[in-house]
């Protein structure tokens, strides 16, 4: 086990070189879960409660009265409801953008920052599936969104925007929860491997599934990773795409646009990554991360909030320009009432927070200094509630007939459940930060110089242990397992394998805290199945889906929607999409969990005497003693010679 450190909680770790760097690492992530939370922890989650509770209390209000207790009217029959639920969708994109695009483009630098993105994500869909559900009025009814029949055999219509958005919402929930757990896997394997009280070991050994960081692991757990970007990069595309259909199938003045599509994505994106950055700004010092989340990562953060911020402002040019080209008095009407309107103040709110304050990132010293580039996303994310706002209230407030015009004035509850909105989304953050690691240790340690199998370690690197005459097994334990061996690091273990695969050892694992590149192909590992699993699970989502819109349509409940055809192939083909999506999903997290034999809460490697430092700072390997080629009196010397050190017998 690890000592761990008592130092307060903002201190600074001091990074060294060799494994010690790993340590620290471990110390400094895992230690923020460990130690006692802070005052200041405590009087956040305070405030965040109270809030919550006051969101909580206003949503019971509104169940238990109805939702004529907002201040929506005819004209404006959507109003806060349909802000915060595009708003808090949008929040959460920024997750999938750091998560998987960014890693599929192979960038380092997101790192330090995807975990945090992740969790953000998650808690800012719970909020927006709050709105979207009190919306409905009927909440116990919710289920009728669901693809299955009801005591009148009545299903969803699929033809319809908001069903598709049901579906796009639920799947990016799901796939997003199990991405965000699948990271955390070897993580909580860390957080097992270092607790000290019986309850801790019990609660995150559970949920490491049996994690052992083993080549062969982490060989399907890349594989599984990637297909899972994959998938998530052409979701977050779709989510806010079919959340833009909402409004732009409909035929209200402006919102029936081709351009809503790119227009909301990016939008979705800009007001996620100013979050981010709203977020993680206070908390790197606070939690003492600011080696971890450097200026660097902040800076290339501002340069891409400015590159959406550029796109959004040519979105809001598309859309003044097609008004005034159309030549439809209406549309044309629409964007001179948000302009010069009695609105006239939330619209200039939002060209000056979302268009005119993100140019300060055009300066250095502004994408460099903390609290500057805090008070631009701040900005941005009042900005682009505003863009909301604007969208869905200035074009309905004044309908096509004056007599027809009316005015939205929210009431104290669409306030307080804005505001309970916030302590939704920051009551679990709060938790997570407290409960589980910020930061994906793995895949830091993975990018640390020393990680480099290459690297050539300074003179104040690490020496390596002495050498430990093995350990025999325990003939009470039961049958030996084989022999287990600690390496300096990861080029000396690659090196070993090579060589004890060389004298004709197969049933040869290895065990280290982050993967090793290249180290499969020593194993003798061929071609990770993951793949296959993907495949075969997106081919049923997309099959099952189409057959149960086609059921529904044209079989079970046959109703004619506005003269289109019941067999609608075409309309199907956004839930298509989204199902298909999560259970390739499914398929990968699947694969993985079988091909690696998780989980198993128990293996004989667990035994070794500092096999708990496979997930900090240690690299080992093993022979099983089914292996042909396994000698009890030679295979220790073996080991030795190859360069390992500590060896010992395992026994099941």
């Amino acid at each position: 086990m690890n000592n761990h450190s008592h130092a307060p909680f903002a201190e600074e770790p001091p990074w060294i070189t060799g494994n010690h760097g790993f340590a620290s690492l471990t110390n400094l992530v895992c230690g923020l879960v460990e130690r006692r939370a802070p005052a200041w922890w405590w009087g956040a989650f305070l405030l965040a409660g109270a809030i919550f509770t006051l969101g909580g209390l206003m949503t019971a209000y509104v169940i238990s009265t109805g939702i004529g207790v907002w201040g929506m009217n005819s004209p404006v029959a959507w109003a806060f409801d349909i802000t915060n639920f595009v708003f808090w969708v949008g929040i959460g994109h920024a997750g999938t953008l750091i998560s998987a695009i960014l890693y599929l483009f192979r960038q380092k630098w997101r790192s330090s920052l995807n975990r945090f993105a992740e969790a953000m994500t998650l808690f800012a869909v719970a909020c927006a599936g709050l709105f979207v559900t009190i919306h409905l009025g009927r909440v116990w009814l919710f289920w009728y969104l669901i693809p299955a029949p009801s005591a009148n055999q009545i299903y969803p219509n699929f033809r319809s925007a908001l069903s598709w958005d049901f579906a796009a919402v639920a799947t990016y929930a799901t796939v997003s929860t199990m991405f965000w757990y699948y990271g955390l896997i070897p993580d909580f394997g860390s957080l097992r491997d270092r607790a000290t009280g019986r309850m801790r070991r019990f609660v995150y050994g559970l949920l490491a599934l049996g994690w052992r960081s083993s080549g062969r692991h982490w060989h399907n757990y890349e594989s599984a990773y990637l297909m899972l970007a994959g998938l998530a990069t052409p979701l977050v595309v779709s989510v806010h795409t079919i959340v833009s259909f909402d409004f732009a199938t409909s035929v209200v003045p402006g919102w029936h646009s081709t351009i809503f599509p790119p227009y909301f994505v990016n939008g979705a994106i800009f007001s996620g990554l100013a979050m981010v950055i709203t977020l993680i700004v206070p908390l790197r010092v606070l939690c003492g991360l600011t080696d971890l989340v450097t200026t660097r990562h902040l800076e290339t953060m501002c340069k891409l909030i400015l590159a959406t911020s550029l796109l959004l402002s040519y979105g809001y040019m598309v859309e003044l320009t097609n008004a005034w080209y159309s030549g439809n008095a209406y549309e044309q009407f629409v964007f001179t009432n948000r302009m010069a309107g009695p609105y006239a103040w939330c619209y200039w709110t939002m060209i000056a927070c979302n268009v005119v304050l993100p140019q300060l990132f055009w300066m250095r010293w502004v994408r460099t200094t903390p609290w500057a580039m805090f008070s631009v996303a701040v900005c941005v994310n009042v900005g682009m509630w505003f863009e909301r706002f604007v969208i869905v209230v200035t074009s309905l407030h004044r309908d096509y007939l004056p007599s027809s015009w009316g005015m939205f004035y929210p009431t104290w509850v669409d306030m307080g459940l804005l505001a309970g909105g916030f302590g939704l989304f920051a009551t679990p953050f709060l938790l997570f930060i407290r409960f589980v690691p910020m930061v994906a240790l793995s895949e830091v340690k993975a990018a640390l110089p020393e990680a480099n199998p290459h690297h050539t370690a300074s003179p104040e690197a690490e020496p390596a242990p002495a050498p430990v005459p093995p350990v025999p097994a325990d003939p009470t334990a039961g049958p030996c397992f084989g022999a287990m061996a600690r390496f300096r690091g990861p080029e000396e273990l690659t090196a070993a394998v090579v060589e004890l695969r060389a004298l004709g050892f197969q049933r040869i694992d290895t065990y280290s805290p982050f993967p090793i590149h290249g180290i499969e192909k020593a194993l003798g590992l061929g071609r990770s199945k993951v793949p296959l699993f993907t495949l075969a699970g997106g081919i049923f989502g997309l099959s099952f889906a189409q057959w149960l819109q086609w059921y529904q349509s044209a079989i079970g409940y046959p109703l004619i929607t506005g003269g289109k055809p019941i067999n609608s192939t075409e309309a199907f083909v956004p839930i298509d999409f989204e199902t298909m999506v999560l259970y390739a999903a499914f398929g990968s997290v699947g694969a993985m969990l079988l091909l690696n034999g998780l989980p198993r809460l128990y293996h004989p490697v667990f035994r070794g005497r500092s096999f708990a430092r496979a997930t900090d700072d240690g690299f080992f390997l093993t022979i099983e003693a089914r292996d042909p080629k396994f000698d009890p009196r030679e295979t220790p010397a073996q080991l030795a010679e190859a360069g390992g050190t500590e060896v010992e017998f395992l026994a099941h």
